[in-house]
């Protein structure tokens, strides 16, 4: 009896060793750091646990928090150490889950906003410095920052569209408004200009953009010389550039020199040779030849060239005329030697052209000789009859269709989609066009029936007319060949979906297009009488496909409705109580056939009907009775 006591202390001392720890096995510290022997309740000054050695070192917000916000249970290494476990993301994800990035433990406010923007590529400087973060960052919350993206364009599109001067848009300026604006600056006005499409140099090597850009329209200027400078060409007296008939492309003399010298004007090269060849050194001023300085296209050559020598020395020659302009014609080097090669003239005489007597189309007078077709050819455009041209409104450029061959023929009509696209099987007729003119060019049709009625009137698979087919072809078929075709079905009362889209129309139209039925059973009887799970013929289901079925390719899914066709099983009193169709409809053959006392024992009916008159003890009483449990 005197051993208890000691057992007792033994087993008191070893409670401790087998005690568990509620705050898990990674915490191994003394109890007596945070609890003391009055109780387990803990007093905040009095907790002895160094949080700095653990991987959470607590700050700022974190020192006054309680520890079970983030200890919500028992074990202390449960606890999270991302922000995002503790803090609901204000920001819905757009600025990631890392909190740190912004925020301190010591204040939600965010100091580092610059900082942030340049880490990620878009340092705010400039008129982006003092905008608010919504100004960029538009969202449904004022604290979800969605990236906008780093290109100019991503805010400013709208400013860029709806400049008008210059167009930005019109005028294919780059998206990149860093290109001529100055990101550090605080408006659009710029002096920041990639000018390279037109180069500013020498004369044009100014400052004012105004000078050339009058409007205030940046995107009209035009870079042709003339556009700016037809004052000085038209006031230009040494030599008067406009009496002289000198190009208006200045760079065909003029550098962009201030003063417009020095100037280049290459006489051989553009007019006439008189540095070279026979001339070279038999003239000393230019008024040696134009006599009028007020006129430069105004020359003579008769002051040199002097009769009756020039007339003895043409005698013979057809068309010669004792005149200045006539000489060019025929001496276009100055060379006494020259003949005139009318080949060289830009307008070489082929076909019905070569042999004319010159007089018959210079007839005026050989300067100014018009070359284009109309000028001699009028009459033979204006009396066509065959097609008449003038009609139809054909180009009087005669080239456009005729060689110079005699008669205007062999023609070529190269311009016949401009008038009627002649594509595939058409295409083929393109040189046969008696296929669809027949001699007549007036009044051709361009619809399809015009040359295709006999075709559609006599098409009988399909009857075309009996079926009331539109008469423009082009609706079903193509220009390569009658077939194959394309129908849309879908234009008519019976749409193709499903497993109907695919088939072969002659699946359906076995029997011809005309008077096909649309009735399911028309086509699926035999799938009606053949079903045997369940068998709809036994059951007496509805011939309808469409009652249970959609188009969908083997009849599934399919939606039969028991409740609202037949008697309620899905919901009522029987919802829950059956298994399988065969609980009530015995017979699988023939689902007209049903039972109720299977379930409905005798005894128990007997006895609910006892004061009904009437009462059988039959399937289909029941039903008559109670169509509706």
């Amino acid at each position: 009896m005197y051993r208890l006591p000691s057992i007792i202390v033994l087993l008191m001392g070893m409670i401790p060793i087998f005690a568990q720890s509620p705050h898990g096995e990674e915490l191994k510290i003394d109890c007596a750091q945070c609890h003391n022997p009055a109780g387990w309740n803990i007093e905040a000054n009095d907790i002895k646990f160094d949080h700095s050695t653990t991987e959470f070192e607590l700050e700022g917000a974190h020192l006054i928090t309680d520890c079970k916000e983030c200890h919500t249970s028992m074990i202390f290494d449960e606890a999270p150490s991302d922000c995002i476990s503790c803090h609901l993301d204000m920001h819905s994800m757009s600025v990631g889950n890392d909190c740190v990035r912004c925020h301190t433990p010591q204040t939600w406010l965010v100091d580092n906003i610059p900082e942030l923007h340049e880490e990620n590529g878009f340092p705010l400087i400039g008129a982006h410095s003092s905008l608010s973060c919504i100004e960029c960052h538009t969202s449904e919350s004022i604290v979800r920052f969605d990236r906008v993206g780093n290109d100019c364009i991503n805010c400013h599109r709208e400013d860029y569209l709806a400049t008008q001067s210059p167009d930005h848009m019109g005028s294919g300026f780059s998206t990149d408004c860093t290109e001529c604006h100055d990101p550090l600056g605080g408006s659009w006005d710029t002096a920041i200009i990639d000018h390279d499409f037109f180069p500013l140099t020498l004369g044009h090597d100014i400052q004012d953009c105004s000078e050339c850009h009058t409007t205030g329209n940046f995107s009209d200027a035009n870079p042709d010389c003339v556009s700016c400078h037809q004052i000085d060409y038209d006031q230009s007296s040494n030599p008067n550039h406009q009496s002289a008939d000198f190009t208006t492309d200045c760079v065909s003399c003029h550098t962009t020199n201030p003063g417009w010298t020095p100037a280049t004007f290459d006489h051989d090269e553009l007019f006439f040779p008189i540095y070279s060849g026979e001339h070279a050194g038999e003239w000393d001023d230019c008024i040696d030849c134009h006599t009028d300085p007020s006129n430069f296209s105004i020359f003579t050559c008769i002051t040199c060239h002097m009769n009756p020598e020039t007339d003895e020395e043409h005698q013979g020659i057809s068309g010669y005329i004792y005149e200045s302009n006539a000489c060019l014609i025929c001496h276009p080097t100055g060379s006494a030697g020259d003949s005139f090669d009318h080949n060289n003239s830009g307008f070489p005489l082929t076909g019905s052209h070569i042999g004319l007597d010159c007089l018959e189309c210079h007839s005026n007078g050989y300067p100014g000789t018009p070359t284009d077709c109309e000028a001699c050819h009028t009459p033979d455009y204006n009396g066509s009859s065959n097609p008449n041209h003038l009609a139809i409104g054909i180009p009087t450029d005669c080239v456009s269709c005729h060689t110079t061959e005699p008669d205007w023929m062999p023609a070529s009509f190269d311009i016949h989609n401009n008038y009627y696209q002649l594509n595939g099987a058409h295409a083929t007729i393109a040189n046969d066009c008696a296929a669809c003119h027949n001699g007549d060019y007036n009044n051709t049709p361009n619809n399809c029936v015009g040359c295709h009625l006999d075709d559609y009137n006599n098409t009988s698979d399909p009857n075309h007319l009996a079926a009331q087919f539109p008469t423009d072809c082009a609706t079903c078929h193509t220009e390569s060949a009658w077939s194959p075709a394309n129908y849309n079905h879908d234009a008519t009362n019976f749409p193709l979906t499903g497993g109907h889209i695919g088939l072969d129309c002659l699946e359906c139209h076995s029997g011809g297009y005309t008077n096909t039925p649309t009735e399911c059973q028309a086509c699926h009887l035999d799938d009606y009488n053949n079903t045997n799970n369940p068998n709809h013929a036994g059951a007496q289901f509805p011939t309808d496909c469409a009652t249970c079925h959609t188009t969908n390719p083997g009849w599934t899914p399919a939606n039969f409705d028991h409740d609202g066709q037949y008697f309620p099983i899905y919901s009522g009193a029987h919802d829950g109580e059956w298994d399988q169709c065969i609980d009530c409809h015995i017979n699988s053959n023939d689902y007209t056939i049903f039972t109720c006392i299977t379930c409905h024992t005798q005894a128990q009916t007997d006895d609910d009907h006892t004061d009904v008159t009437g009462y059988i003890y039959e399937s289909n009483a029941c039903f008559a009775c109670h169509p509706d449990p």
